[in-house]
């Protein structure tokens, strides 16, 4: 496996000089900040050795390379998730492979839907910390001491100092955050009523399918984790039906996409 991340970075530096400092996971509705990215690279995932490919609609399926602000990045525009039948190694595979391009940060986003009864469609969540409801472990298996112990500290899993920058830069810009615990399950049914009571009583302010398996990888290697959810929408859906749709999850996460834009800028301009 080792060797697999490291050719799979080799091929994606291929005439680059450079290596990103940062990785950003882009979630449902969320792949427009890739047009903030001055790109020096974009590739398909399907022209990407060993990487899976996205099938879900939001995302775009492409890997960027460039500058963000006056940082080098590497971003994806879509993620890998469980219910896409991705056993865990196939859809953390290009976190590890971020680890091999350089990136000392990863700054992880997503669409959700609230638990909490604070909690609004359109809001921002920072996630300062995750239940992983998934059906096992992405560590789980023999551990590669090169990448990490076999027995990983969770409890400071989501970076303090990047959640605090991140709480001044959108208190600076008049952008109201909640703060909260998500969990991700397998998915792919969004939860019954009995499961949004269930999830917040087991302590969970928001839900979704994917992040925490990319995220618990990414601790694992020493990389510093920033975790953003947008609300998209809460256990009282808005439509006459009483339903949520994925339409639905897409529209709210790109109505308030250029909030998140602004404040993931903002902070890897001033990292």
């Amino acid at each position: 496996m080792i060797e697999e991340f490291k050719k799979t970075a080799e091929f994606i530096l291929q005439g680059l000089n450079y290596h990103p400092q940062i990785g950003i996971v882009l979630g449902s509705g969320l792949g427009g900040l890739g047009d903030k990215i001055k790109a020096d690279k974009a590739i398909d995932y399907k022209d990407i050795p060993n990487f899976p490919i996205s099938t879900v609609d939001g995302h775009k399926g492409q890997l960027l390379l460039g500058s963000l602000g006056n940082k080098k990045v590497v971003a994806m525009q879509g993620r890998f998730h469980y219910y896409e039948n991705y056993n865990m190694s196939q859809l953390t595979f290009p976190i590890r492979v971020m680890k091999f391009l350089g990136i000392e940060i990863l700054i992880v986003s997503n669409a959700s839907g609230g638990i909490n009864p604070n909690f609004s469609a359109g809001d921002i969540m920072i996630i300062r910390d995750h239940i992983n409801n998934f059906p096992e472990n992405p560590l789980r298996g023999y551990n590669y001491h090169e990448l990490g112990p076999r027995f990983p500290d969770m409890s400071k899993t989501y970076d303090s100092e990047l959640i605090a920058r991140t709480k001044r830069i959108a208190e600076n810009n008049g952008i109201k955050l909640q703060e909260g615990v998500y969990i991700g399950s397998p998915g792919p049914t969004l939860e019954t009523p009995a499961e949004y009571k269930m999830f917040r009583i087991w302590g969970a302010d928001a839900t979704g399918m994917s992040t925490v398996p990319e995220v618990i990888v990414a601790h694992h290697m020493g990389i510093r984790v920033l975790g953003l959810s947008i609300i998209t929408n809460t256990d009282k859906p808005a439509t006459p039906d009483g339903e949520t749709t994925h339409d639905e999850v897409q529209n709210v996460a790109g109505e308030a996409e250029p909030k998140m834009t602004k404040i993931i800028t903002d902070l890897i301009n001033e990292l």
